[in-house]
């Protein structure tokens, strides 16, 4: 069993279990406890797992949301990928919205700059960032800025949104199953990732493979909802066809 796909099993199992014990798993998954402890302090880093006495829970269990800038900081390799690809969804002009998330500012960060595109985002970051190219309008939703995950959320936000209609909407996501849908740990912000989702002619998911067979507490989309899923290969092949089955497009970059 390579690194990754052991560590997608021990996170499973912290899901189903609510616990994982080093000294058991080190047993069950024949390896050295050393190697498990590695690990976990893998998955901690990835914000899905929080290292206790012994072993490791997953953090939904503490009703913790990893912030931005230490999301950002994990699986960058895996982002890149997934973001130069969604490249290729970008239409020549006309309009799209970037989601608030660690991946979908990849996008952002990669967006060309020879395209003619209305740009809608709710993140001041983002927003920040597309300003300075003289070919994107950008438009920043307004709203209360959660500080977790710098999203604009609640009423202004989703009242600008009612209004508009966009070619693509480029979605984030903290969880992701073929049985619960999107999901995401705070309501108001589900809230305002479903009018984006409403507002958009296509929606592309861009998520990393830590986010499949997870839920969170609010849900703001069915994968009927998603034309296109843009992940990365650290999702099998096995997984990425439930999920197509289930509706959308599913591309391993």
């Amino acid at each position: 069993m390579y690194a990754e796909e052991r560590q997608q099993e021990i996170l499973r199992r912290a899901r189903a279990q609510g616990r994982v014990d080093v000294m058991v798993l080190a047993e069950e998954l024949a390896v050295t406890s050393e190697t498990i402890r590695r690990d976990l302090t893998a998955l901690e880093r990835a914000g899905v797992l929080r290292r206790v006495h012994g072993g490791a829970i997953p953090v939904e269990r503490l009703g913790f949301e990893p912030a931005l800038a230490t999301r950002d900081a994990v699986l960058t390799a895996e982002k890149e990928r997934i973001a130069k690809a969604a490249l290729a969804e970008v239409p020549e002009d006309g309009a799209i919205i970037i989601d608030a998330g660690s991946t979908t500012g990849r996008l952002a960060q990669v967006l060309n700059t020879e395209r003619e595109l209305t740009v809608i985002v709710n993140a001041p970051p983002l927003a920040t960032l597309l300003a300075a190219r003289p070919n994107l309008n950008v438009i920043m939703l307004g709203g209360r800025v959660r500080s977790r995950t710098m999203a604009t959320v609640d009423d202004w936000a989703m009242q600008a949104l009612s209004q508009i209609y966009v070619d693509v909407a480029f979605m984030a996501t903290n969880g992701c199953s073929v049985e619960r849908g999107l999901t995401t740990p705070d309501p108001a912000e589900a809230a305002v990732k479903r009018a984006m989702i409403a507002s958009a002619r296509r929606t592309v998911l861009l998520a990393d493979h830590t986010k499949f067979g997870d839920d969170h507490l609010a849900r703001f989309g069915r994968l009927a909802d998603v034309d296109l899923i843009i992940t990365d290969t650290g999702l099998s092949a096995a997984a990425a066809a439930g999920l197509q089955h289930a509706g959308p497009e599913v591309i391993r970059a």
